[in-house]
C-alpha cells in the first residue's frame, strides 16, 4: 500500500535525523556543560527511558498507543507515562515541578503555565536544541503558538495540538431565515442573528454561550467578550478594571444575549453541553474553540456539511480569537533532556502527524500548531471545511496585545499569572449566578473587583 511504503522511508529517514541530533546534544554537553543540557543521566527507568506526566484527552491516548512501536522502536528510548485527568494532571506538575525532584522528565503544560513555570526556573530552555534540530523545523510552528511558549525572549514549550475560537452556525437555518452572516461579524450583529433565529426550528434557540462556573469554563469565552469591548483583568501597573464601564458592558451583553436567545441550563452548561447543543440541533450558532469543529464535522455528525465558520465576533478590536495549547516542557531538574527532547521533537512533529492520520485517522491528527498541517492534502480532505478558518483564526490571536491597553502580563482568554486560576473560578461563579438571575452582573463583578485588588496589591507592592 502507498501509505506502508512512505511509512517505511520515513522511518529509515528519521533513524537518520536521530543520530544527527544525539551527535550535536554530546557535542554540546561536552562543549558547553555550563548549559544545564542533561546527557541521559540515570533516573528511575534507566538511562535510556523517560517518564512523561500529561493529560488524558484522546490525542495524548492516541499518542502512548504509537509511541512504543514507532518511537521506542526508531530511537531505543523507553517512555513510561503516567497519565491523569486534567485537574489531576495539574495538580501533580504542579507539585512536581515546584520541588524540582526530577522525576518527571516531560509533562503536558498549557500556554497558561509555561511562561509562569519559565520565570520560576522549573522548566529548561529549548533554544539549543530547536538550533541543532533543523528537521524540527520551528517556522512551521505557528507565530502565536511560538510566542505564548516563550519568554524573555527563549522558548520553553513546543504544542502538541492548539486551538483559538470561532462563531460555528448552521448556514441552513440561517439561510431559511433569511439572514447573511457577516464575513467579520461584530457581536451585536450575533446578536441580532440570535434573535432572528431563535426558534427557527422546534426547540432550537439562536446560541450556545458557555455558562459554567470556572476559569476555563464561562471566562475562556467570556474574557475574549471583554477584550474586544475595551476591557481588562488589569491595566499595564496591575489596576484592577474588573467593574469598570468596559468590563461591566461586555458581560452584561454576555448575560443578556445567553438569557434571551441561549440554550436551556445555560449557567451549567460547558463545551460539552455546547457540543450536544450543536451537534443535535438544539441551537443554530455557538461561539467556542476552534477544536470542536472536528466534531460537529465527524462521519455521523446529524448536521455534518451543514455548519459556517465566521472569525471570533469584535467590537472594539481587530480580532478577539483566544489561543490555547497543550503542550510539552522540560523539567529544569531533568538529568535526560537530550532524551526529552528527541520524544518532543518527535510528538510534535510534522511526521508524527503523518503518523496518526494514517494509522487512526486524519480526523485525530492533532492540528492547530503547524502551518504545514494546513497544507497537507490528506488533512485537507477531512478539514476542508474549518481547516483555514481554524489557522486564520490562530494567526489572528496576540497573546501579548489582545485588548485595547497594555497589560500587565501575557495572556486572551486569562492573565498569566499564578493567581488567576482562583481568581476568575470565584468571580465566575458570580457570573453564573448572574445568567441563572440569582444576583446582579454589577453585584458580581464588585465581589470580583475587591478579589482583584487583593491580587493587584501583591504585585504592586513587589514593583516598589
Amino acid at each position: 500500500m502507498p501509505g506502508s511504503t512512505r511509512h517505511t522511508s520515513n522511518r529509515g529517514r528519521r533513524r537518520g535525523r536521530w543520530t544527527a541530533v544525539a551527535t550535536a546534544g554530546a557535542l554540546s554537553v561536552g562543549l558547553g556543560g555550563c548549559a544545564g543540557w542533561g546527557g541521559g543521566g540515570i533516573g528511575g527507568g534507566g538511562p535510556n527511558s523517560i517518564d512523561v506526566l500529561m493529560v488524558n484527552n484522546p490525542q495524548m491516548v492516541d499518542l502512548q498507543s504509537l509511541t512504543a512501536e514507532h518511537f521506542t522502536a526508531e530511537t531505543g528510548i523507553r517512555v513510561n507515562f503516567t497519565v491523569l485527568p486534567e485537574n489531576d494532571v495539574r495538580d501533580k506538575i504542579s507539585q512536581e515541578f515546584s520541588s524540582q525532584s526530577g522525576q518527571y522528565d516531560v509533562a503536558s503544560l498549557s500556554n497558561f503555565e509555561i511562561p509562569i513555570y519559565a520565570k520560576a526556573k522549573w522548566i529548561a530552555p529549548m533554544d539549543d536544541y530547536i538550533a541543532q534540530d533543523p528537521e524540527f523545523d520551528q517556522d512551521d510552528i505557528l507565530g502565536p503558538m511560538t510566542t505564548s511558549l516563550s519568554s524573555e525572549g527563549k522558548i520553553y514549550g513546543q504544542p502538541f495540538y492548539g486551538e483559538s475560537s470561532f462563531l460555528m452556525y448552521r448556514k441552513d437555518v440561517l439561510e431559511a431565515e433569511g439572514v447573511t452572516m457577516p464575513e467579520k461579524p461584530t457581536w451585536q450583529e450575533v446578536a441580532d442573528i440570535a434573535a432572528k433565529v431563535d426558534g427557527a426550528e422546534p426547540g432550537m434557540n439562536g446560541i450556545c454561550l458557555r455558562g459554567q462556573p470556572g476559569w476555563g469554563q464561562v471566562f475562556a469565552p467570556l474574557s475574549t467578550v471583554v477584550n474586544t469591548f475595551g476591557g481588562t483583568w488589569f491595566e499595564a501597573d496591575w489596576t484592577p478594571r474588573v467593574n469598570a464601564p468596559e468590563f461591566t458592558e461586555a458581560v452584561q451583553f454576555y448575560v443578556d444575549l445567553v438569557r434571551a436567545y441561549g440554550q436551556n441550563g445555560a449557567p451549567q452548561a460547558g463545551f460539552t453541553e455546547c457540543l450536544n447543543n450543536l451537534v443535535q440541533g438544539n441551537v443554530a450558532m455557538w461561539y467556542d474553540a476552534t477544536s470542536a469543529a472536528g466534531s460537529i464535522e465527524a462521519d455521523d455528525s446529524p448536521h455534518r456539511g451543514k455548519f459556517g465558520y465566521a472569525p471570533a465576533p469584535v467590537v472594539k478590536t481587530d480580532s478577539s480569537g483566544w489561543l490555547y495549547a497543550w503542550s510539552w516542557s522540560i523539567q529544569q531538574a531533568s538529568t535526560k533532556k537530550d532524551n526529552a527532547w528527541k520524544f518532543i521533537s518527535w510528538a510534535s512533529g510534522k511526521e508524527y502527524e503523518e503518523l496518526v492520520g494514517e494509522e487512526i485517522g486524519w480526523t485525530s491528527v492533532p492540528a492547530g500548531k503547524r502551518a504545514s498541517t494546513y497544507e497537507n492534502e490528506d488533512y485537507l480532505a477531512v478539514a476542508s471545511a474549518f481547516a483555514e478558518p481554524t489557522r486564520e483564526a490562530i494567526e489572528a490571536a496576540d497573546p501579548t496585545n489582545p485588548g485595547v491597553q497594555p497589560r500587565p502580563a501575557i495572556g486572551i482568554q486569562f492573565v498569566g499569572i499564578p493567581e488567576f486560576p482562583d481568581l476568575g473560578t470565584q468571580v465566575s461563579q458570580d457570573v453564573s449566578s448572574a445568567i441563572a438571575g440569582q444576583i446582579t452582573v454589577k453585584e458580581a463583578l464588585d465581589r470580583g473587583q475587591e478579589l482583584a485588588e487583593d491580587v493587584a496589591e501583591r504585585y504592586q507592592t513587589r514593583s516598589k
